[in-house]
C-alpha cells in the first residue's frame, strides 16, 4: 500500500539508550535533594523506580547528570530509561565511564534543556534487572512454597550527595523469612518493607539490603528466541517464533505426582499456562512443537489485540524446559510503507510473549522479497548485526535477502519498533507469475511433442491390429446401445397406438423408427466386415449379436401385429394379453443374451 514518503519521517525512532562509551567527570555542583526509590521484587524481575530531585548548586547550567548502578546488580541490568516527571518524553540515556571509577558502571542522563544554577528538576529513572532474585533453598518439593533472596543496596548508589532518601521494597507475599533491619528507621507492613527516610548521605554510600521472602510467581525465562519475519509484497507478512523456555525458579526436588497436582488448587511456583499477546490483525495462528499441533490453547480476539492462552503439554516446575513454535500472519499494509522504489518496514523487534518476560538470547531474521537491496536496519537499542544471508523458497532464482540481528538480556521494556529500509524495483513483482506461466508453457509443449513422437524402431503390425479391433468393437458397442434405445421407441409407439387408435400416426412413427434401425444395423454389418478383414475372433460374436437382434426384431413385428388385431377388434383383450405376455418373455431372454454378447466384446 503506497503512502506519502514524508510520513516515514514521523515514524523515526528516538534512541533512548546508546551504548557508546564516553568519558565524563562527576560534577560536584550537582546535589540530589530528594530520592524516592521503589524496588519491586514481586515478580521474577527486579524493577527499580527512582524519583530524583536534581539541584544545580553551581554557578553555570548543567545539561546532564550521572546515574550509577550498584555493583551487586551491574551484571543483571537489562534496561534503563529516564523521563521528566509528568512528561511522556523520554530522556536520552547513554553508557559512560568516569575517570578514577573504572570499576563502576555509569549512565549519563541528558536533560531536555540546560538546568540553570540554583534550579532543580525532578527526574524519574526506571531500571529492570533479570535473574537478580535467587531461589533459597535452591530445591523444593512439589508441595512446598518458593522462597527467594534479593540482595542490593538500601541507599541509592549515587556519585552525588543525597540530602534525603527513602527506599521501599514491594514483595510478592506478606510471608517474609527475614529482611535487613538496619540502619534505622525500618518498617514492615504486609507486602512492603520501607527504609528511611535517611538524611545527608555521602556519594556511593552502601548498606546491604537483603530480603528473604516467599515468591510463587512464575519464574519463566525464554532461554532462546528465534523470530522470523517473512515479508511478501503480495500483501502478507508471516511471523514465526521458535521459543525455548525454562522455569528458572527453585528446582523440583523429588518425583512429580500428577494426582497431587490435579488435586491441589494452588499450583505453587509451577506454570500451567501463560498468555501471549499478538497484533489485532493476526490471523491463521498456530501453536505446535516437535510432536505436532498443541490443542491446549485458546484464542480471544479483542479490539486492540489477539490474546492467546498457551498451555504446554506438561506443567513447568523449577529446572523444567519446553520448546514450541508460534506463528501467524498479518497484512503488510499495516507495517510496510513506500514511495516509488523506496520501502520501509516498521514492526516490533520483540513482541509480548508473557508478562514480565525475560529473554536471555534472541535472534531476529527478516526475510525480504527477492530483489530487495540497499538495506538499512534501525533499532531503538543496540543489537549485534550479522552478515546478510539468503533464503530460498519456491519460484526463487537468486534467493531472498535475510537480515539477521542478535540481542541478549531483553525484558518487556524492549518491546519497541525497528525500521528496515530497502529499495525494490516494482517490475520484479512480475517475476513469479511469469515463471509460473513459463513453466506451464514448457510442460504443455513437452507433452505435445512427446505424444506425437514414435520411438519404435519398426512397426508392430499385431499391436496396431489389436488397436484397430479395439476401436471397431468400441464403435459396435456404441451402435448397439443406440439400437437398443430403438427397441423402447417401438414399444412406446405401440402403446400410443393402442391408446389413440391413430393408425396413420402409428404408421409414420414406425417408418421413422424402422429407417433408423435399418441404418444402425447396416453400420454394424460394415464393422463386422472390417473385423473379418482383421482376422479377429470378435467378428463371430458380432455376427451372433446380429442374429439375436434379428430374432428380437421379429418378435417386435409380432407384437405390432397383435396390437393391430386388438385395435381392429380381431382379437379379444384376454387373448392379446396372453399372447403379449409370452412375446415379452421371449424378448427378455433375447435381450439378456444380447447384453451378454455385447459385454464380451
Amino acid at each position: 500500500m503506497n503512502r506519502p514518503f514524508l510520513y516515514l519521517t514521523l515514524l523515526g525512532f528516538a534512541l533512548i539508550v546508546r551504548c557508546n562509551v564516553n568519558k565524563d567527570t562527576i560534577n560536584p555542583s550537582v546535589v540530589i535533594t530528594k530520592v524516592e526509590r521503589k524496588v519491586d521484587i514481586s515478580s521474577h524481575l527486579v524493577k527499580s523506580a527512582s524519583s530524583l530531585t536534581v539541584e544545580n548548586t553551581g554557578k553555570s547550567g548543567i545539561k546532564s547528570f550521572l546515574y550509577a548502578i550498584e555493583p551487586s546488580l551491574q551484571k543483571y541490568l537489562s534496561f534503563i530509561g529516564a523521563s521528566i516527571k509528568d512528561d511522556d518524553n523520554k530522556l536520552t540515556v547513554s553508557k559512560t565511564a568516569v575517570d578514577g571509577h573504572g570499576d563502576k558502571e555509569f549512565w549519563r542522563i541528558n536533560l531536555p534543556s540546560s538546568l540553570a544554577a540554583g534550579k532543580s528538576l525532578q527526574v524519574d529513572v526506571d531500571s529492570v534487572y533479570a535473574h537478580a532474585l535467587s531461589p533459597f533453598p535452591t530445591k523444593i518439593k512439589q508441595s512446598e512454597k518458593q522462597l527467594v533472596v534479593f540482595t542490593g543496596n538500601i541507599f541509592l548508589y549515587s556519585p552525588y550527595k543525597i540530602t534525603s532518601q527513602t527506599t521501599t521494597v514491594n514483595l510478592a507475599s506478606s510471608s517474609i523469612e527475614s529482611y535487613s533491619k538496619s540502619p534505622k528507621p525500618v518498617s514492615q507492613s504486609e507486602k512492603t518493607v520501607t527504609y528511611g527516610p535517611y538524611e545527608a548521605r555521602e556519594p556511593f554510600t552502601e548498606a546491604e539490603l537483603r530480603v528473604h521472602a516467599e515468591n510463587n510467581n512464575p519464574f519463566l525465562t525464554v532461554t532462546h528466541l528465534e523470530r522470523v519475519i517473512e515479508l511478501s509484497h503480495w500483501g502478507n507478512i508471516a511471523v514465526e517464533e521458535n521459543i525455548q523456555m525454562r522455569h528458572s525458579g527453585a528446582d523440583l526436588n523429588g518425583p512429580f505426582s500428577r494426582y497431587d497436582y490435579q488435586r491441589t488448587q494452588d499450583a505453587g511456583a509451577s506454570i500451567k499456562s501463560f498468555k501471549t499477546v499478538l497484533p489485532s490483525s493476526a490471523k491463521d495462528v498456530y501453536y505446535r512443537d516437535e510432536i505436532g499441533n498443541i490443542s491446549t490453547s485458546h484464542l480471544k480476539e479483542l479490539d486492540d489485540m489477539v490474546e492467546v492462552e498457551l498451555r504446554p503439554r506438561f506443567p513447568l516446575f523449577g529446572g523444567w524446559k519446553t520448546q514450541y513454535l508460534l506463528g501467524y500472519n498479518v497484512p503488510s499494509y499495516q507495517y510496510l510503507y513506500n514511495q516509488g522504489n523506496q520501502y520501509a518496514l516498521k514492526m516490533r523487534f520483540v513482541d509480548h510473549i508473557f508478562d514480565d518476560v525475560v529473554i536471555d538470547e534472541m535472534t531476529v531474521k527478516i526475510i525480504l522479497p527477492e530483489g530487495a537491496k540497499n538495506t538499512k536496519l534501525v533499532t531503538p537499542f543496540s543489537v549485534k548485526k550479522d552478515k546478510n544471508t539468503l533464503h530460498y523458497t519456491y519460484l526463487d532464482t537468486v534467493g531472498r535477502p535475510v537480515i539477521v540481528a542478535h540481542k541478549t538480556n531483553l525484558v518487556d521494556a524492549h518491546i519497541q519498533d525497528f525500521e528496515l529500509w530497502y529499495t525494490f524495483d516494482k517490475y520484479l513483482l512480475l517475476q513469479e507469475p511469469l515463471l509460473v506461466v513459463g513453466a506451464f508453457y514448457l510442460l504443455f509443449l513437452c507433452v505435445i511433442i512427446y505424444v506425437r513422437l514414435d520411438f519404435s524402431i519398426t512397426k508392430d503390425e499385431a499391436k496396431e491390429s489389436k488397436m484397430r479391433v479395439a476401436s471397431i468393437l468400441e464403435e459396435v458397442q456404441s451402435l448397439q446401445d443406440k439400437r437398443s434405445a430403438l427397441y423402447q421407441s417401438f414399444d412406446d409407439a405401440v402403446n400410443k397406438f393402442k391408446s389413440t387408435k391413430d393408425a396413420t400416426n402409428f404408421t409414420n412413427s414406425r417408418k421413422k423408427i424402422d429407417g433408423d434401425y435399418k441404418l444402425l444395423t447396416q453400420q454394424i454389418q460394415g464393422l463386422q466386415s472390417q473385423l473379418k478383414n482383421e482376422g479377429a475372433d470378435a467378428a463371430e460374436k458380432v455376427g451372433e449379436l446380429q442374429r439375436l437382434d434379428t430374432q428380437h426384431k421379429d418378435l417386435i413385428a409380432v407384437a405390432i401385429q397383435y396390437s393391430e388385431k386388438l385395435v381392429n377388434n380381431k382379437m379379444t383383450r384376454q387373448a392379446y394379453i396372453d399372447q403379449e405376455k409370452a412375446n415379452n418373455t421371449k424378448r427378455e431372454e433375447l435381450l439378456q443374451k444380447m447384453e451378454s454378447v455385447r459385454a464380451s466384446l
